[in-house]
Order: C-alpha cells, then structure tokens, then sequence
C-alpha cells in the first residue's frame, strides 16, 4: 500500500527535498512579482465589471461615475502600497498583519486579523477560479456549461503545482503573468491609439444594448450609497496586496528591500491596467447589468435567459482588437490562465499563516510541517479542500462569491495600520536621533492615513455588503476565531498539565512494586516470548491471565501449562458473558484500588504480519484492550512482537522501498524563531 501511494506521489509532485536546500527555494524579484502580486493583477479582469454591474441599477446614465470611482480606488491602492512598504521594513519575519496586530495590539486584535486573512485566502481562491471559467468560457462553451467541475479540477491542478514547492510553481506561473499584464497593456495603448490618434469609434459587442435600470431617477441618499456601493466593489482591485507582508521570508536578501520594490510595482501595475480598462470601456460603451436576462435589452426586448454575459475586459478586447481575432483570443486565454493562477497568492500565504498560527499553538501543530518539497502541504490541502467546497455551493458563480469578498482584507488593512501607527509610537518615546525619528514620523503618517482610509472602507463594505453576503464571510471570521481560541486554551492546558514541576510529585516517585500481568489465550510461541521477556523484567509480582470464554479451551490451556511446568501462576478470570475486555479491565483496577502505589504492567503478545488485510484477523483483541487500558491510571502498557512468515515479505517491500519517503511522514523544520520584538527601521 505504501508503495502504491509513493509512486504517484513522486510522479505529481517530485522527489522529496533536504531540509538543507530550503535556501534554494527563495525568490528573486522577477519571480514573487508573479507569485505574491498575481492576485491584485488579475483583479483588474473582474474589478471594472463589478463597478458597472452596481452602477446599473440606476441605468446607464449612472456609468459617467465611474471614471471618479476609479480614481477613489487608485488612491485607495496607492494609500495600502505606501502604508504596506513600512510592513515590511519593520516586520520582515512574514507575521505580516498578523505579527503586526499581535505585537502591537494584543492578541485577540491579532487573532482577528488572522481570522480575515484565513477567510479572505479561501475566498481568493473561489473568486479568482471562477471567474477564470468565467472568461474561458466566453471562448469556449463547454467551460461555462460545466463550470463548477472544472472549477474544481483547476483548484485540483493548482493544488498539485504548489505541492512541488514554492520556486517550481513560481516559475510556471511567471510567463502567463506577464503575458497578461503585456497583453492589457498592448490593448490600452492600441485603443488609446485607435480612438485619440486615428479617430476611430470602439464599438463594444453590447455597445447597442440597453440597460432597464432597476430604480429610475435615484438622487441624494440613495444615489450616494449606490456610489459607495459601486466603490466597495471596485476595492476587489486592492485583495492580495498583503500578502507580499506576509511573504518577506520567501525573499532573497535584502528580503525587506525586495518585497518593498515588489509592493509599489505590483500597484504601479495595477491601477494603470484598472483605469486603463474603465476608461476603454466606457469609450466602447460596455452595457453590463446585475440581472442580465431581463436587465439587458436588444432592439426593445430582454436577451433572456439564454444570453451569457462576457466580461468586461473580454468585451474591451473585442472593441479593441476585433471579436475571435489572433489578439483577442490570446488575451482572453491569458486573463483565463492568470485568473486561475492569481489563487497563486492565496496558495502562498493561506499555507505560510497558518504555519506561524500553528508555531503560536493557534492551529493544529501539522499545520507547520513542511512536506517533501519544502512548503506547507497540510495547509495548501486545507486551503484547496475550504476554497472547493466554497465554489460547489455557490455554484462557481464569481458575481455571488464576490460579495463575500474584500471584508476580511479591509479588516486586516485597518488593524495592521493601526498597530503600525501604536508601533512608530513606541519607538518614538526611546529614539533620540533627529533623522530617525523624521523619517519615523513619516512613516507614522502614512500608516496614520492609511489606518483611517482602509477604516472607512471597511465601514463602507459593511454596511453596503452585509446583506448581499457579506455577512457570510464575518461567519467566517467568527468561527475561525472560535476555533483557534479553543485549540489555543486546549495547547495551554495541556502544555500546563504535563510541565516538568521543580518539586518532587507522584511521577517522579518511584512505583512500591510492579505487578506484571502476561494475557494468555493460548500457549503458543507469541505466548512464550512475552513470558520470556516479563520474566527478564524482574517484577515483583509476575503472573499470567487468561480469560475463560470456552471452558473446553481453558481446561486444555490448563493441562498444557502444568504439563509444561511453567513457572509462572496462571490466573483464569471467568466471563459468563463471553466478554474478554472487560474481565481484563476490572481485574486491574482492583489490583489499582489494593495497591495504589503499585504499578500494573500488562504485557501483550501480538502478531507482525505483512499484509493490510492480515491486520483485519489479528490483533483485533489487543488493540482494543490496549486502548481501553491507556485511560487508566497508573497502567503500563508492552506489547511483545512476534513475526509471522508473512512479515518477511513486508520487509523485503520496505528494503526496495528505503530509498523513497513514506507518505504522510513528518517533516518538521527547521524552525526560525520569529523575533517578537520588532526592529526600528521602517
């Protein structure tokens, strides 16, 4: 069986790696760009749509509000960027806003900030595939008609590529990256050519469509949290922009240097292509609506039901390039393939969270193992497992998974800021020198703006979102809170209970006596080792135990043992019952209650065999005896090997076998010890 699960393992995922080559796997620039930035790229696919979606409720007359919606959203990205660059200066251990909040804030403002993230990976993952099957499948049909499994089977694929490591799956994602972000270039520049230069008209493919607004003529209150709804929609452009903060440690030297030019290029980037498609679509004359089927009008009538709604950079690129041209089909293929791959972000952060929360005895220990490619397999299946039950149950439909979205990122936004600000404080009480303290005052500022702008955000996302799924997602956050709190105090309370005390207690007294009991069902060679190895032990008290179920049986295991003449006492317990635990168990609480001092040594014969099902004929008795007796007090428990032919067999398997890993093995480490004392350059 082991064999069996080793070599599609190494297939899918490779040989596994020596701790020692864990330095191998850091990434230079060229490389992170794509893998921690590749969710707020490929946002710009989504994020412009989700504006002119909200903002057609009130009918296309609303649409000229979207140029200004851009712009909020640029100094938004702009305000994260600047306030992120002092992140990664001051915490570059890859706490991120976690370590940032726990440090400064406490640990429960910490552990919330945790639970958004955890929420919001999960999220980024369901979002950024499902819109990929979105724009593939404004190509190719057969996507969109079967979107949920193949949504499920790219979380599958990409699962499999970061399970080969970090660096591996960097390099694979790095050329549809970049060809995307060339490709939305090309196309801004094209259309700004064709429409400035040459004077040409884009024409949209919904150009002529119109919208049936849902609320006509909305003015003050109402038109206002429209806008703001819109706003928060559009925010789908900053989600990612942590995890470059979270991600220092997966940096080549100078980490912080690397991942700061990282973090203002990413955004540079990404509010260029954001606003570059607004303003493409809106010269083009995209029509989009919540409710297409009935929202949509042609010549006067509902597209109805039967219409499938392109997204809008799909619908730029066929303004732009010309519909099933050479260049529209290799962009929609590279929006595709970049949507799919900006789950990339999630797939590295989710994993490298959860290890610092198990190294803080928030998450379960497995959760820091690294696997046979150095990265974080328990929790890159646990990410792929959360995010594909999000897509099966909403039904990979990015529009309703979207409103969950952003709440989690605005939530740690506005903490870390906030324990940045409280961090420059407290270096400024001790810091003498006129530069440093100008240039902390500086970044104190920052952080300062930022701390309020992403607040009011997140105000904004609140109250306009709630209702339309967000509450979902605060579920979310609360439940994981919930969780980690219990598993925390459940590591505590156990890290107490077994303490190495100062003063002498009951475990380090020695035992009055030992007792030692041999269970017998049959004299046999397994039988004879165990009394050979009890009888090596030199106890005080040394007998054998059988348990009378079959009187014919127990008088022939009585002839044969006098007839031997062992010189052990058998004891024969009867079981009118037929029962053979619990006979066993009372006996030695008995023994307990008499003799509280004493310890009882059960010693158990059992087989090694060397097949899987061998295991469903033996041993059965034992195994539950054994783990009936680890639950009392004072017993200890042997079991006594003994190797059937069979088992020969299994060691030859485990010979050709020595040099692969075992599946499932535990690879811990090394650890780095996170420094909780943050350092004062920013």
């Amino acid at each position: 069986m082991s064999k069996l699960t080793d070599v599609p393992k190494r297939i899918l995922i490779g040989r596994a790696l020596r701790s020692d080559r864990l330095g191998e796997t850091l990434l230079p620039k060229r490389i992170a760009l794509p893998v921690f930035a590749s969710d707020p790229l490929s946002s710009v696919a989504y994020a412009p749509g989700e504006v002119l979606l909200v903002l057609s409720v009130a009918g296309v007359s609303a649409y000229h509000f979207s140029p200004w919606i851009a712009l909020a959203v640029v100094v938004l990205m702009f305000t994260v960027v600047a306030s992120y660059r002092q992140n990664v200066h001051a915490y570059p251990s890859g706490g991120g806003d976690y370590e940032v909040a726990n440090t400064n804030l406490g640990p429960k403002a910490g552990l919330t900030v945790a639970s958004a993230l955890l929420v919001d990976y999960v999220l980024t993952v369901a979002v950024s595939i499902s819109s990929g099957v979105e724009n593939l499948g404004s190509a190719v049909p057969f996507v969109v008609e079967n979107k949920v499994a193949v949504a499920v089977g790219m979380i599958v694929l990409l699962t499999l590529m970061n399970l080969r490591g970090v660096r591996e799956s960097g390099k694979l994602f790095a050329i549809p990256t970049y060809v995307f972000v060339t490709g939305v270039f090309a196309m801004i520049a094209w259309g700004a050519f064709r429409g400035l230069v040459l004077d040409e008209t884009l024409k949209a493919p919904t150009a002529d469509f119109e919208i049936q607004a849902e609320h006509q003529g909305l003015a003050g209150f109402a038109m206002v949290f429209l806008l703001l709804r819109a706003f928060s929609s559009g925010c789908a452009a900053l989600t990612g922009v942590e995890a470059i903060s979270n991600g220092v440690p997966a940096f080549r030297k100078p980490k912080s240097r690397n991942a700061a030019t990282t973090l203002a290029l990413m955004g540079l980037l990404a509010v260029t292509m954001f606003c570059g498609i607004i303003g493409l679509a809106m010269a083009s004359e995209v029509r989009m609506a919540e409710n297409p089927a009935k929202d949509l009008l042609h010549g006067g009538a509902p597209v109805g039901d039967s219409y499938v709604q392109d997204p809008v950079i799909s619908q730029v690129a066929a303004a732009v390039f010309g519909e099933g041209t050479f260049f529209f089909v290799l962009l929609a293929a590279a929006t595709a393939l970049v949507l799919f791959l900006a789950a990339n972000t999630a797939y590295n952060g989710f994993p490298l969270l959860g290890s610092i929360l198990a190294q803080d005895r928030y998450l379960p220990r497995q959760l820091h193992t690294r696997g046979d490619r150095l990265a974080f397999s328990n929790g890159i299946v646990l990410l792929a497992g959360a995010a594909a039950l999000l897509v099966i149950v909403y039904g990979a439909d990015s529009t309703r998974l979207i409103q969950l979205y952003i709440v989690g990122v605005f939530v740690s936004f506005t903490l870390s800021q906030t324990g940045m600000v409280r961090h420059w404080n407290r270096l400024l009480r001790t810091e003498h020198d006129p530069d440093k303290r100008r240039h902390m005052k500086r970044s104190r500022a920052i952080n300062a703006f930022g701390a309020f702008f992403t607040g009011l955000v997140l105000v904004v996302v609140l109250v306009t979102k709630f209702t339309h799924g967000a509450w979902v997602a605060l579920l979310g956050m609360v439940i994981f809170y919930a969780v980690m709190t219990a598993i925390r105090r459940h590591y505590d309370r156990v890290s107490e209970e077994i303490s190495a005390p100062e003063e002498p207690t009951d475990d380090m007294v020695r035992p009055s006596r030992v007792h030692s009991i041999v269970l017998v069902s049959k004299l046999h060679r397994p039988t004879l080792r165990a009394l050979s190895y009890a009888q090596l032990m030199r106890s005080d008290t040394l007998e054998a135990l059988s348990v009378n179920v079959d009187p014919a049986e127990t008088k022939a295991l009585k002839d044969e043992w006098d007839r031997r003449d062992i010189d052990v006492p058998l004891k024969v317990l009867d079981s009118p019952y037929r029962e053979i635990t619990r006979p066993i168990i009372e006996y030695v609480k008995n023994l307990r209650r008499e003799s509280p001092r004493e310890v009882v040594s059960v010693i158990i014969p059992e087989y090694v065999v060397g097949h899987w099902y061998e295991h469903l004929l033996h041993n059965q008795s034992a195994l539950r005896l054994k783990g009936r007796l680890l639950f009392t007090p004072g017993v200890m428990v042997t079991s006594v090997p003994y190797q059937l032919e069979s088992s020969e067999a299994a060691k030859k398997r485990a010979r050709r076998r020595q040099d692969w890993s075992a599946p499932g093995a535990v690879r811990r480490g090394p650890v780095e010890k996170r420094s909780k004392e943050p350092t004062g350059k920013g």
